[in-house]
């Protein structure tokens, strides 16, 4: 969905996003978003039959619990009903066809509006624009915080970010996305979060398949190159920490090859965890190909089968 057309975009020259988060159609409980006459309406130009139109009246007055108390919904949507995302994208798709009635190059993704224009004065106009529209025809309360304007260089959409290279649009991971990444393989590879060797091993390919199948569209081969080095770290690290005892340490990396002289004196070292996983006796105590054997996942193996 994202990869081809936004490639296109940024390569037309479309160098200026405005970005547009936060006019959820769906009910939260501070962000009555949508007027409920408005939705009725537009599903009443499409759905003949009145006995639908009156059922999903029912479920936009069914009310909401807050704190175990009742509470009218005289607008928004129910969040959590499975007719809620269903509801909102009917509400945003009248500005989508606004927007290609104006001719506008964008992409959306729930309530999430990303507009590509040619320069930040044609940005500014079709923010200025495109807001009445929202708030005055279609009823949405608009997020101002979370609208800007920026360069598609600055810009982060679903966890990418894009810039141009040789003329062409590309697609890369967005720092911000890698950080959430890294904090939640932190937590796996905690020292001290309780779990088994084979239920971490379980958990990291569960993130790292999942996250790698999803930036797949984006150019990250030199990141992920660096993000199995990072990774490859916390795994010697939690390790070395698993082998608690000197004498557990010594006999480990005399299995690895070492000899004796070296193994009781790395056995014995005083330094600290995160120092040690970076030592090149750990790296040659436990080795990539050492990792591998041992069923831990790689971001470039993960992100070159995808490709295949």
């Amino acid at each position: 969905f994202l990869g081809s057309p936004m490639r296109e975009i940024c390569t037309s020259g479309s160098d200026w996003g405005c970005q547009h988060k936060g006019n959820s159609p769906r009910l939260a409980s501070t962000n009555h978003t949508v007027n409920q006459s408005k939705l009725v309406q537009i599903l009443s130009e499409t759905i003949k039959d009145g006995r639908v139109i009156s059922l999903i009246h029912k479920f936009l007055r069914a009310g909401i619990m807050v704190s175990g108390l009742f509470e009218d919904s005289p607008e928004g949507v129910p969040q959590g009903g499975p007719l809620s995302p269903l509801l909102g994208n009917i509400m945003l798709n009248e500005c989508d066809h606004e927007l290609e009635k104006r001719g506008h190059r964008f992409v959306r993704y729930a309530d999430d509006l990303l507009i590509f224009c040619k320069s930040r004065k044609a940005a500014q106009r079709t923010l200025d624009n495109i807001l009445p529209f929202i708030e005055g025809k279609l009823f949405l309360k608009v997020n101002r915080e979370k609208t800007k304007m920026a360069h598609v260089n600055y810009v982060k959409y679903l966890g990418y970010s894009f810039y141009i290279y040789r003329g062409e649009g590309r697609l890369r991971i967005h720092p911000k996305s890698i950080q959430k990444l890294k904090d939640k393989i932190r937590k796996v590879t905690g020292r001290s979060n309780g779990m088994g060797i084979e239920e971490r091993k379980t958990r990291l390919n569960q993130v790292i398949r999942g996250w790698v199948n999803y930036f797949k569209l984006a150019d990250a081969k030199k990141l992920l190159q660096g993000l199995d080095e990072w990774l490859r770290s916390r795994i010697r690290m939690v390790t070395w920490k698993r082998w608690k005892r000197i004498r557990t340490r010594f006999e480990n990396l005399k299995r690895a090859g070492l000899d004796e002289e070296k193994a009781w004196m790395w056995a014995n070292t005083r330094k600290g965890y995160w120092r040690t996983a970076h030592s090149p006796i750990l790296a040659a105590a436990l080795s990539i190909s050492r990792i591998k054997h041992a069923g831990y996942p790689s971001f470039m193996e993960c992100y070159l089968q995808g490709k295949v």
